[in-house]
């Protein structure tokens, strides 16, 4: 299985420590050494990097462990490869243009037959299970929807539909963002964490590295880190439930759909 690891911030915030923690997964700490990659957004606007390289190997993996590249919002992978060769086209996360805007996507988990998800208009570039995944959420939106993007709540419990649909061929753990939202469903793992003044000191668990984040943060500041499994062993994590879809803006919940319940704080 491949690992996750997503940001949702209220300001522009880097993600070099949690990003070291899950770097060393990649093939040192974790077998997942089939690749990696982040996707950033500033504004609405994203820049990805994707390397087939293990991610503890990687250089460009180095440079962004040590790079304060201050965003909104970040999805990145790191990949152990079930279905699909070990290439760039194969390397998370994914991205399609819907409703004006770029959406990310990374997946942890493998499903069966997904050949047979009905596509017409998005196809994969790679030949993985999750990017045709990806191509088949985005279409079924698009179908439902039309031209006009709905509002958070529609977008959530479409998302939530469509997830289970797919939890239903397989393991389907999903981070998946238009640059102002993070969605992000569980299957089997998915923990995470919203850090706010007070801040605290956090050591990672798979390298020698703390952080005191009073030191690099302010008290308005709201960041939540959503990860396969906890990066930290000495803060409280939060996990998701089975079938739990749960949306992320400014590092808040805005959302939660819980086996077909919807709570929003909007």
């Amino acid at each position: 299985m491949c690992e996750l690891l997503g940001m949702s911030a209220n300001v522009p915030t880097d993600i070099c420590f949690s990003f070291s923690g899950l770097r060393a997964r990649g093939g040192r700490t974790g077998p997942h050494k089939d690749g990696w990659g982040m996707a950033m957004y500033r504004d609405g606007y994203v820049w990805a990097i994707h390397d087939p390289r293990p991610s503890a190997d990687s250089d460009m993996a180095e440079v962004i462990s040590n790079t304060s590249l201050k965003c909104d919002i970040v999805i990145s992978h790191i990949r152990q490869a079930n279905v699909g060769a070990v290439s760039l086209l194969n390397t998370h996360p994914f991205n399609r243009l819907l409703w004006g805007k770029t959406w990310t996507y990374a997946h942890n988990g493998q499903l069966e037959s997904s050949e047979s998800l009905p596509i017409e208009h998005y196809h994969p570039l790679g030949s993985t299970d999750s990017e045709r995944a990806f191509c088949w959420i985005v279409e079924q939106l698009q179908i439902r929807f039309g031209d006009q993007e709905p509002s958070v709540v529609a977008v959530s419990e479409a998302l939530s539909d469509l997830a289970l649909q797919l939890k239903s061929r397989g393991v389907f753990n999903m981070m998946l963002s238009d640059g102002v939202r993070l969605y992000c469903f569980c299957t089997t793992k998915l923990h995470w964490i919203t850090r706010r003044a007070p801040f605290k000191k956090a050591t990672l668990s798979d390298e020698d590295v703390i952080v005191d984040f009073k030191e690099v943060t302010t008290d308005k500041d709201v960041v939540t880190v959503i990860a396969t499994q906890p990066l930290t062993h000495d803060e409280q994590w939060q996990q998701m439930e089975e079938g739990e879809l749960c949306v992320f803006e400014g590092g808040e919940v805005v959302c939660q759909i819980k086996a077909a319940h919807l709570t929003t704080a909007l």
